[in-house]
């Protein structure tokens, strides 16, 4: 299968797509075809307009003739593709889920299509990615599979629902998501305590001049992550993104390592768990790009013991199960203070980019990266079987 030809819908340019080029080519195979996200969303449809269905105009086929296997990654840091995401505006703002969702699986439909059309397999199922996308069905599919997952409240539209809820569940430590975030974008780690007291972390800061936006349009993202103290400042934010769609989640508390809280995001591919990296941070999100920073895998290792690190990545494997349309999937797992088990935060359709890193030992993919991993198990066959 040395002839095998890739197409990948994603940015071109971007180092998702370079890593994932340098990988085919490692493996002696042609460089494959780089079909942008733009095109996917401007693409007219039969009747013309942009693409809102799935039937493929005559003539305008995005993936082209002699592709065996379609790779969809993510529409990344184009801010061209943003826009016809969510609508024009400042890339970095928060909100908009509501729309960018509607619009990218409208986008991941005509790419199935256009798979089918060409008899070309996708390796992420659009149906896997469209759960994976939604904070709440995916912590819904995991739960209902058994896979440990932190609590939810029921769904807010409000600050003061949101409130009267935590109430109600007793629950004082919150996790507040927008529904299709991602990359912590808007994500608020929330506390009350008696006496009126609150606290609220997020990287999301009001819009003004120091971000060169307009004061009073809303709030965007900055890489520094800060504090609110006040009930009318988290009230304000968490009524800014609720019309979007919120999931709200118990905090768990994490284990610690050299001072700092820690979790993992563990790679999945083909059902083996085959890279993991640790994150760690002095705020309650890990995310490398707002300060966290890599830590020791095989100090964690030994910290949690044999016994438990199975544990984890039996727990990882069981989450992946539950997107068998999936070659990769990648699994951000919360490990409890005292490594007394663990639980799965995320599930991520498009979590493998962790440059310079390796396989585990032992594993099938010690000594390659986790583009390598996915072209050897793509190449071996060993493929999901996608419902769509």
């Amino acid at each position: 299968m040395t002839s095998t030809a890739f197409t990948v819908i994603g940015t071109p340019g971007d180092r998702r797509t370079a890593l994932f080029a340098a990988a085919c080519r490692a493996e002696g195979l042609p460089e494959p075809h780089v079909v942008g996200w733009r095109d996917v969303l401007t693409a007219p449809s039969a009747e013309g307009g942009p693409a809102e269905r799935d039937e493929p105009r005559p003539g305008r086929a995005l993936i082209p003739p002699g592709t065996d296997l379609v790779r969809i990654d993510s529409p990344g840091e184009d801010a061209e593709a943003d826009a016809l995401l969510r609508g024009p505006g400042d890339p970095a703002r928060v909100g908009g889920g509501a729309r960018w969702y509607r619009t990218f699986t409208a986008g991941l439909r005509r790419v199935a299509a256009e798979a089918e059309r060409a008899g070309a397999r996708l390796l992420n199922d659009v149906d896997d990615i469209a759960v994976m996308c939604d904070k709440r069905r995916c912590h819904a599919r995991l739960q209902a599979a058994g896979v440990p997952v932190p609590d939810a409240l029921p769904p807010v539209s409000s600050y003061a629902e949101l409130r009267a809820r935590m109430a109600e569940t007793r629950m004082h430590r919150v996790f507040v998501k927008p529904a299709h975030g991602s990359s912590a974008s808007g994500v608020i780690a929330l506390q009350t305590a008696p006496g009126g007291r609150i606290k609220a972390v997020t990287s999301a800061v009001p819009a003004g001049p120091a971000q060169g936006t307009p004061p009073g349009s809303g709030y965007v993202n900055s890489l520094r992550v800060r504090a609110y103290e006040t009930e009318a400042e988290v009230a304000a934010l968490v009524d800014a993104l609720a019309p979007d769609g919120l999931h709200v989640e118990r905090w768990i508390p994490k284990a610690g390592v050299d001072g700092r809280v820690m979790d993992l995001r563990v790679v999945v591919v083909a059902g083996e768990p085959t890279h993991a990296v640790v994150r760690t941070s002095r705020w309650p999100m890990t995310n490398l790009h707002l300060g966290g920073t890599r830590g020791d895998l095989d100090t964690v290792r030994r910290s949690m013991g044999g016994g438990a690190w199975r544990d984890a990545l039996e727990v990882c494997a069981r989450a992946a199960a539950c997107f068998p349309g999936s070659l990769m999937v990648g699994v951000d797992l919360l490990v409890r203070v005292g490594h007394r088990g663990c639980v799965v935060g995320e599930v991520n359709a498009f979590g493998d980019l962790l440059p310079g890193l390796t396989g585990l030992p032992g594993g099938g993919a010690e000594g390659i990266d986790t583009y390598t991993a996915q072209v050897r198990a793509a190449l071996s066959e060993n493929l999901p079987a996608c419902t769509t």
